[in-house]
C-alpha cells in the first residue's frame, strides 16, 4: 500500500486503538519508539493508518 491510498488517523483513534494516554503518545514519539505525527492543518495532526496498526501488532 502506498501513502497516497493510507487512511489516516487523528489522535482520538489512536488512543482507542493503542490504550495508551494522550501524554504517553507524545512521550514515545519524542522518544522514537512510537510512529511520528504529522502536520495535517495548524492545530491538527495525525498519523498514518497502517504505522499505527504496526505498531499496535509489535509495539517496542
Amino acid at each position: 500500500m502506498t501513502r497516497e491510498h493510507d487512511n489516516i488517523v487523528r489522535l482520538p483513534e489512536v488512543r482507542r486503538r493503542t490504550g495508551l494516554h494522550r501524554a504517553t503518545i507524545y512521550r514515545k514519539v519524542a522518544a522514537g519508539t512510537f510512529p511520528q505525527q504529522f502536520q495535517l492543518s495548524q492545530n491538527c495532526v495525525g498519523w498514518y493508518e497502517s504505522d499505527v496498526n504496526a505498531w499496535v501488532a509489535d509495539p517496542r
